[in-house]
């Protein structure tokens, strides 16, 4: 079977576990996966700024918040959650724009200074400006929304809710990466220089794929305030946009399911690890560690070593089988 199918068969597979699991899990067990729905679309975002265009981020965490605060403020006023996720979405696609600029200016770690700037700058106006946010005290009470008088408050409705959003999100992230600007954001990953030699407009470039990666984490925390139904600081600190890199990177950089593979590891993972009690968390990291030590390009990178592997041997063969005939059709 052609390695194609084998992705799509594994595709339809979990489509359909993720479909028809979750009405016998447990409350826990849905917001689990109800998680790692949200943080995959915050994954997703981030993948197309960092593993398509190569721009580092350390705001996705940020923009996250953004869009949980967005959404905790309009509807607990009384705004629907159409609203709010409109709100929160077109929030961060301007905010985003306008963090591209330093792009334009600064690549690689100094970027990710500027990005870790503002992701701090975020967490303490969350913090401080209790006219806004309350504060440490945060805020409770987030309704979920309601679909044509039909209410998605229980667990499992909402979950197909998340998992509903995740469906829209990556057949338009796929859209994208198939269309122009895909090819236009690699090259800007693989080249700047090169690229604007061929034509590439790399400015626009490069403040579009910020404005869409943070758009989608936005959209992520349109979804996670409802999910928590209470929406505080704590959670968009630093270790979350660091945990969304991880997602990435562990994922695969680059590769069209690399979040959702890593949002796997990264949620679900250190639950599955809990038996061990008090061990989780190291464990955990020693994988982390060992995986990125071992491939770089992270699990779907060792599957594509793998197929390419497969691809190059299966060449030899043919072309070990053909010498002998074309040596036989040379001869006078």
């Amino acid at each position: 079977m052609r390695p194609s199918l084998w992705g799509a068969l594994a595709v339809g597979l979990a489509a359909v576990v993720l479909v028809a699991l979750p009405p016998f899990l447990a409350r826990y067990g849905l917001y689990v996966l109800s998680l790692w729905a949200v943080m995959t679309i915050a994954a997703i975002g981030l993948n197309l700024t960092l593993g398509y265009a190569g721009q580092v981020s350390l705001a996705q965490g940020a923009f996250v918040g953004i869009g949980a605060y967005a959404v905790a403020i309009l509807t607990t006023h009384g705004w629907p959650f159409a609203a709010g996720l409109a709100t929160a979405a077109g929030l961060c696609f301007a905010i985003g724009w306008l963090l591209g600029y330093p792009a334009l200016r600064v690549q690689h770690h100094y970027l990710a200074f500027v990005t870790l700037a503002f992701s701090t700058l975020a967490f303490l106006v969350f913090r401080n400006e209790e006219w806004l946010t309350k504060g440490i005290y945060g805020i409770e009470g987030v309704k979920r929304p309601a679909l044509f008088g039909y209410a998605l408050g229980s667990p499992l409705r909402f979950y197909y809710v998340c998992l509903a959003g995740l469906a829209l999100v990556s057949a338009a992230s796929a859209w994208v990466i198939r269309a122009p600007w895909g090819r236009a954001f690699v090259a800007l990953r693989e080249n700047p220089l090169r690229a604007q030699s061929v034509g590439v407009d790399t400015r626009r470039y490069t403040l579009t794929v910020f404005a869409l990666g943070s758009t989608l984490g936005g959209v992520s925390g349109a979804l996670y305030a409802p999910l928590v139904q209470f929406v505080d600081p704590s959670p968009f600190t630093l270790a979350l946009s660091l945990n969304l890199v991880l997602m990435v990177i562990v994922g695969g950089s680059g590769f069209f399911f690399g979040p959702f593979v890593g949002a796997l590891i990264s949620v679900l993972l250190p639950e599955w690890l809990r038996f061990t009690q008090g061990y989780y968390l190291i464990l955990y990291a020693l994988f982390v560690m060992l995986l990125l030590i071992w491939s770089p390009t992270g699990l779907l990178g060792i599957a594509d070593r793998m197929l390419r592997a497969r691809r190059t041997r299966a060449a030899s063969v043919a072309r070990a089988a053909a010498a002998p005939t074309l040596r036989r059709g040379s001869l006078p």
